[in-house]
Parts: structure tokens; C-alpha cells; sequence
């Protein structure tokens, strides 16, 4: 009797656990078949023109799903959702180029999912998911926020210059015109400005990379629009140069050699080199002098530390002490001496602009001025083409002698700093040898 109520308590349990188990192990052996499913559909309908939107972007996704799940814990429905979703979720973008491809996605993956009897109401839940990537996100449930996060993760990650990249490659393709790289980097600012993620776990792990990535294309976008304004600027100032003039019933062209054209492309591109080069040279100064500094003071504050409070019990060492101490603080000064800035009194007079001795692309001489008075001197300069030109020659002279400056006394310091080591390890030597 026992033991048929121990046999039927069994059954009991067998058949309550029974449905669980199939369901865990139907999901697992469904996600497969999708996974095989998507993986065949982009091999048949594999395309160089689909630089971002191909397998790689749609592996990524799965990825980024499966981190984001393994986090919130999600139960076997909820992940299978999820990882069908990202599976699913470009596949449309292929046929459709990019019009309503997640519409598409949505519609291609219904069929399908029926036909390998995943549940109506699991499909539904699917569909939705792809849906919610449609910009501008917009999704309600967990598993709908979890895919959009992992559809845009390399928003956040190192990985987005390339992607971004890549994604304007296709977009170049599929429309067969070249994007501007000015207009492509304002859309894709604007795009990470008003994009954030959905949930918890990617905004702590993401916004802070995604906001670098913000700050490089920013950065980058800024120097490219003032590499514009003065390309523009020039090619202005040398279209507005007086031609060749003809006098009264002489004809100048024919009793003057003509002249050749400027190349204006060169002089741009003179310019703009120049200018980048010496910043670089400029920026390599500073960090060679903050390197002389930097190691100076430690090994002052070193001596300071261990060696003063010591030179009582060993007074054969003071004599080299003082030469390193002469030798670390002569160091730092020329160094600082190298970096530190001159500043002008930043007025100009309305004499130095009709004369055209004044550079207004230096902000030393004009920092003291109001907007106005610069203004009206800077539209001068702009109609001049011989005072713009010569602005910019006269600030690249200027800058080359700052630099020449810059790195004679850097010289200096780096002379005092080899020779003195030198002779104050020499003189460690010899006071610990014979004294």
C-alpha cells in the first residue's frame, strides 16, 4: 500500500515538472533552428554593399542580448525572445535597403517562427522586440529595452568610430553618392546626443565611453568646419584680387606679361600644414618641459626627504648634495623658463590696420579689444587680400620664433640636467670613495 502511494506521488511530481522541462529544452532546440535559420539567410543573400548591416552587426547584437539577459537573470521564454529578436531584427534591412526594414524583419520572421511552432503569443512578443528598434526607440517592456540597448551597444564601446565608419560606406552604396564627412559626423552628433539607453546595466557600463566618442567627433567636427572657414576665406580673398586693369585705349594684356595664376589650392594647403606642424612642435616642447620638471622636483623632493636630515652624520656628502640641488633647480628653471607664455597688452590701433602691421589671427593682439573693434579690423582684413595673406605669413614667422625660443632654452635645460647629473654622481663617487 506504501508503495503505491509512494508510486503514485512520484507520477504526481513527474507530471508537474514534466511540462517545465520540455519547455526549457524546446527553447534551447528553438533558438538553434533560428540561429541556423538567419545564419543561412545572410549567406544567400550575402552583399558588399552591406558594410554595417550584415552578420557581423547581427552577431554583435546577439552578443551584446546575451550580456544584458545573463545580467537581469531573464527565464528561458523571456531570453528566447530576446536572442530571436536580434536574430531577426536587421534581416529586413537586406531586402528593403533601409526603408521599413524592421517592418520587413518583422513580417519575415512570423512565418517562420510558426512553422517551427513557436507559440502565438511568444511571436507577438518577438515582433514587438524587432519593432521597438525603429527610431526613435520607444520601448515598454524589459525584453523591448533589452534588445534596443544591444542594437545601438557600440554607441558606448571603442568599437564606434569603426562601425560609424562602416555605416556610411553603406549608406554611400546603397544611395551611389558620396557623403559630405561635415554633414555624416552633425548627423551622428545629433544622434548620440539625443540617444540613452533603456536600462540600468547599459547606462552604467556604456555612457561614460559613449560620451569620449561624443567628445572625439565633436572635436574632430570643430578643427574640419575651421579647416573649411579658412579654406573658404582664402579662396574669397583670392577672388577678390584685382585683375589685370586696361587704360584708356591701351590694352594692358598685350603690353604686360601675363601673369601666372596663384596655385590656390597650394597656398591652402601651405598654410594649413605649417600652422598644424607648429602647433605639434609646440605641444612637444611643452611635454619635453613638463618631463624636465616633473623629474627635477622628484629628485629634489627625494633629497629633501632622505638626504638633508642625514648630512649632519655624513658631512662629506654636502658638497655633492648642493650640486645636484644647483643642478635640478637651474634644470627647472630653463624648462619653465621654455613654456612660460609672453603675453602682449592685446590692443591694436586703427594706424596698425591701414598700415597692416597688425596680426589679428593672434590673440595677443586683440585679447584687450572689444568684439567691434575687432570685428570691423578682421572684415578689413578679409577684404584684403594682400593684408590676409600676410597676417598669415606674419603668424607663421611669429610662431617660429616662439618655437626657436622655446627650444634653445629647452636645450639649455636638457644640457644642465646631463652634464650636472653627471658631475653630481661623480661627486657622490668620490666623497663616499675618499672621505
Amino acid at each position: 500500500m506504501n508503495a503505491l502511494r509512494h508510486a503514485n506521488f512520484c507520477i504526481f511530481v513527474f507530471s508537474f515538472y514534466q511540462p517545465r522541462l520540455n519547455c526549457t529544452m524546446n527553447y534551447h532546440a528553438l533558438l538553434i533552428k533560428v540561429k541556423d535559420h538567419v545564419n543561412l539567410f545572410y549567406l544567400e543573400h550575402a552583399s558588399t554593399k552591406f558594410s554595417y548591416h550584415n552578420q557581423n552587426h547581427t552577431r554583435d547584437v546577439l552578443d551584446a542580448v546575451q550580456k544584458i539577459a545573463d545580467h537581469y537573470q531573464l527565464d528561458d521564454r523571456s531570453f528566447f525572445i530576446v536572442c530571436a529578436a536580434a536574430c531577426f531584427h536587421d534581416i529586413g534591412f537586406i531586402l528593403s535597403k533601409g526603408e521599413l526594414h524592421e517592418q520587413k524583419g518583422s513580417e519575415l520572421a512570423g512565418p517562420y517562427l510558426k512553422s517551427i511552432e513557436v507559440d502565438d503569443a511568444d511571436v507577438v512578443a518577438i515582433q514587438a522586440c524587432i519593432m521597438a528598434t525603429k527610431m526613435p526607440q520607444m520601448p515598454n517592456t524589459l525584453e523591448e529595452k533589452i534588445i534596443c540597448d544591444a542594437d545601438l551597444f557600440n554607441l558606448g564601446t571603442l568599437a564606434f568610430k569603426e562601425n560609424n565608419r562602416l555605416l556610411k560606406k553603406e549608406n554611400e552604396s546603397i544611395t551611389n553618392s558620396k557623403i559630405d564627412g561635415i554633414a555624416w559626423r552633425k548627423s551622428s552628433i545629433s544622434m548620440l546626443e539625443k540617444h540613452q539607453y533603456h536600462t540600468d546595466y547599459c547606462r552604467t557600463l556604456l555612457d561614460k565611453t559613449k560620451a569620449d566618442n561624443l567628445a572625439r567627433m565633436k572635436k574632430k567636427q570643430e578643427e574640419k568646419l575651421a579647416e573649411v572657414q579658412l579654406t573658404i576665406a582664402l579662396s574669397d580673398m583670392q577672388d577678390a584680387l584685382p585683375g589685370e586693369e586696361e587704360t584708356a585705349g591701351v590694352d594692358t594684356k598685350a603690353t604686360k606679361p601675363k601673369k601666372k595664376d596663384r596655385p590656390k589650392k597650394g597656398i591652402e594647403t601651405m598654410f594649413r600644414i605649417s600652422a598644424s606642424k607648429n602647433v605639434r612642435i609646440s605641444e612637444m616642447a611643452d611635454n619635453k618641459a613638463n618631463i624636465m620638471i616633473s623629474v627635477n622636483s622628484i629628485i629634489i623632493s627625494v633629497i629633501l626627504g632622505l638626504m638633508v636630515r642625514n648630512l649632519q652624520e655624513n658631512s662629506n656628502l654636502i658638497i655633492p648634495t648642493i650640486i645636484l640641488l644647483a643642478v635640478n633647480v637651474a634644470t627647472i628653471i630653463y624648462a619653465v623658463l621654455a613654456t612660460r607664455p609672453k603675453i602682449t597688452d592685446g590692443v591694436f590701433t586703427a594706424e596698425q590696420v591701414q598700415n597692416k602691421s597688425v596680426n589679428l589671427l593672434f590673440f595677443g593682439s586683440f585679447y584687450n579689444m572689444n568684439f567691434k573693434e575687432y570685428d570691423e579690423a578682421l572684415n578689413t582684413m578679409m577684404n584684403d587680400s594682400e593684408f590676409l595673406y600676410g597676417s598669415l605669413s606674419r603668424d607663421m614667422f611669429w610662431q617660429g620664433k616662439v618655437l626657436g625660443r622655446k627650444y634653445r632654452l629647452l636645450r639649455t635645460s636638457y644640457s644642465i640636467f646631463l652634464y650636472g647629473i653627471v658631475a653630481a654622481v661623480l661627486a657622490f663617487t668620490i666623497a663616499v670613495a675618499f672621505f
